[in-house]
């Protein structure tokens, strides 16, 4: 298996992107082993090799400006000057400065206007998609109807259980995300499918080509690090650039 995951979609060849997996680095349990996460509680030094062997494995360029994730809908343009970068999604039009997102279960998003290069990435838990985040990165661009986007590993739609009020909070946005849901097989509980919502999301706005989508991180225990399964765990990073 391998460290590194290359999205296959429709972007012109010198858009780069990659999406890190748990394996190959040097963290040990319960951050075994490519943990790209310095807030996680790993050992800050295991992170930093993690970080660097990413770097030798993607050949990424500069040094990535990390966001502080807090399931908010901020979209920050980088490269940044902002000491504490707290956002969601970011996003440039400059080549050589990488977008990045951490995740362990919430729904990575690249995304890649292939006309102008600009490139973006989002951080969509379940909070951050209701509240809009994706429809927020999808502003930045000129033309939504030209934008190529690629879902990376998130928890899958037969893992992703939640009571009523997580429907509730979707369908009140739009009633369309009642087909994103299903009963578990637990009294009150649903399971819920987020990439059918993005999906939904993104199509609503003019942006239809769509790729990726197809990953679980809370079964794909060897690949993929998952909070809801594990609690203390690791994070995969999604980059994208543009050379």
């Amino acid at each position: 298996m391998d460290s590194i995951i290359t999205p296959n979609w429709p972007v012109p060849s010198n858009i780069k992107a990659f999406v890190s997996t748990r394996i190959g680095g040097v963290s040990q349990q319960p951050y075994d082993s490519f943990n790209m996460g310095a807030h996680v509680g790993d050992v800050s030094q295991d992170v930093t090799s993690n970080r660097l062997l990413l770097k030798t494995l993607a050949c990424y360029p500069g040094e990535i400006q990390w966001l502080n994730q807090t399931h908010s809908t901020s979209v920050l343009e980088l490269p940044s000057s902002k000491q504490d970068r707290n956002a969601d999604a970011c996003y440039t039009d400059q080549a050589n400065t990488v977008c990045a997102v951490l995740t362990a279960d919430c729904l990575p998003v690249l995304f890649c206007d292939p006309n102008t290069l600009q490139v973006a990435a989002a951080h969509a838990g379940w909070r951050g998609l209701c509240d809009g985040v994706l429809e927020e990165t999808l502003k930045v661009f000129s033309n939504p109807q030209d934008v190529v986007v690629w879902f990376g590993p998130a928890i899958g739609p037969d893992a992703f259980e939640v009571g009523p009020e997580v429907r509730s909070a979707f369908m009140a946005v739009d009633p369309a995300a009642e087909q994103a849901f299903k009963r578990s097989g637990h009294d009150g509980k649903w399971l819920g499918d987020l990439y059918t919502i993005a999906r939904q999301r993104l199509s609503s706005q003019g942006c239809c080509n769509i790729y990726g989508g197809d990953f679980c991180t809370f079964s794909d225990v060897e690949r993929f690090y998952s909070y809801r399964r594990d609690g203390v765990t690791g994070r995969m990073a999604s980059l994208i650039w543009q050379e």
